[in-house]
């Protein structure tokens, strides 16, 4: 039961902290969401900033295992970012209450709190930054500013989870796949390795995730 009950407070607090934002979230609105009584609450949540904490700091924490499987052999830095990018709209589809939390609600937390969050927000985008910088000292990207071209790069497959639909137009094989190929003309991609491994993902996504990811 402790463990039913622990798992219905995480899930209601992703739902509602992505829809009305962290300090938009009551402790009644927690309690009425996970079925238990203001007072019990805390037994399986702490405080409502360990609980936001908690949720992404175990979200990254999936994100950066799911990056290690996907880009494990890979050498090259078009495979690399490709399989990133498959690997991040195809998690941002299938999971966006949970990365709309990551993304959007990190200035809640408290210094110390953030400082861990941030830490693995880092380790994670540093993997896009390594395969970007490897690709412009190889010659196969080209871009006088790679930071800026991550962080724009980033911010653009963020927005899956505001806005992808199944209802869409293109399955979720051929949006990860556009993606990787839009992200290829931004750095004026010279060479192979140019379209990632999207069943790879998808069986990643639901081993990390244990969801089934429906692409094709």
């Amino acid at each position: 039961m402790a463990v039913d009950s622990r798992e219905r407070v995480h899930r209601a607090a992703v739902t509602l902290f992505a829809g009305k934002g962290f300090h938009g979230t009551g402790i009644r609105d927690l309690a009425q969401a996970a079925k238990l009584s203001s007072a019990s609450l805390y037994h399986y949540m702490g405080t409502k900033e360990e609980l936001l904490a908690e949720i992404m700091r175990e979200s990254l924490e999936r994100l950066l295992e799911a990056a290690a499987l996907a880009t494990s052999g890979l050498t090259a830095p078009a495979e690399r970012l490709t399989t990133l990018v498959a690997l991040h709209v195809l998690t941002h589809a299938t999971q966006p209450d949970e990365t709309r939390v990551v993304d959007n609600e990190v200035h809640a937390l408290s210094p110390a709190a953030r400082k861990i969050v941030v830490e693995l927000r880092d380790a994670y985008e540093q993997l896009w930054a390594s395969a970007i910088d490897d690709g412009v000292a190889e010659g196969v990207f080209h871009t006088e500013h790679p930071t800026v071209t991550r962080l724009a790069l980033l911010e653009m497959c963020n927005g899956v989870a505001r806005w992808y639909s199944p209802r869409g137009t293109l399955v979720l094989d051929e949006l990860a796949a556009h993606y990787a190929q839009l992200v290829m003309r931004a750095l004026a991609h010279t060479g192979t390795g140019e379209n990632p491994d999207l069943a790879g993902c998808r069986a990643v996504v639901s081993q990390v995730w244990g969801i089934r990811t429906a692409g094709v």
